[in-house]
């Protein structure tokens, strides 16, 4: 466009770029209004929580990264059975895979953790599906006393709450959804997700997000 003169006077990158910086707040409101809306037109429903990791740079040059310094970064795919040195992205989707909360945490940090880190402000009587990571048999009491919310975890084979067959089976196809949702948001990134600052690497994955959010919905 600034070849062809369409756009004469076009900002530089480094100006672009502090711009957008600049607006990072805002996409992030702009992306919990959109979810605050989805959620009040929806009224009671089905919601299901999982996260998936990115990784800020591979095993090898970890002593090398500049954009994170500790151990808390480094986590593990447990389905792909690899280790990352970065964030997880804990999203919560509603019934149509359209994600409506989302929230970066350590690559360290567990699910279960990461559980009482986000708002997951949906309506009463609303069930919230997550794996076996989510267990936390405390959180479901509370949030069933307190909220009249189910937190519909699927049970370990050693856990103390078993579940009936078909209560299984449909945990199972909720989960299916999710799945779908984290491949068509990573299939939006580059190869590498270049950032010369944290901020900017997550301004990035923020962005990919709300994307992949405004497609779904317009679509």
């Amino acid at each position: 466009m600034k070849m062809t003169k369409l756009v004469p006077g076009m900002l530089d990158k480094s100006c672009f770029n502090r711009r957008l910086h600049d607006l990072g707040e805002f996409l992030f409101s702009m992306f919990y209004q959109i979810g605050h809306y989805l959620k009040s037109m929806a009224g009671a429903s089905e919601y299901v929580i999982d996260s998936f990791p990115v990784a800020v740079c591979d095993n090898i040059p970890i002593s090398r990264c500049k954009l994170l310094k500790g151990k808390q970064w480094r986590g593990k795919q447990s389905s792909m059975r690899r280790y990352f040195y970065g964030v997880k992205v804990q999203v919560l989707v509603n019934s149509h895979g359209i994600p409506v909360e989302f929230g970066f945490v350590p690559g360290c940090e567990s699910d279960v953790q990461a559980l009482k880190k986000l708002p997951l402000a949906v309506a009463a009587e609303s069930k919230k599906y997550g794996d076996a990571a989510y267990t936390d048999y405390q959180a479901e009491d509370d949030m069933r006393e307190v909220e009249l919310i189910d937190l519909m975890i699927q049970r370990k084979s050693n856990s103390l709450r078993k579940d009936e067959p078909w209560i299984r089976f449909i945990k199972e196809q909720m989960r299916k959804g999710i799945e779908t949702c984290f491949s068509e948001i990573k299939a939006l990134f580059l190869r590498k997700i270049h950032a010369v600052t944290f901020k900017g690497f997550l301004l990035k994955l923020v962005m990919f997000i709300l994307a992949f959010t405004l497609n779904k919905i317009t679509n």
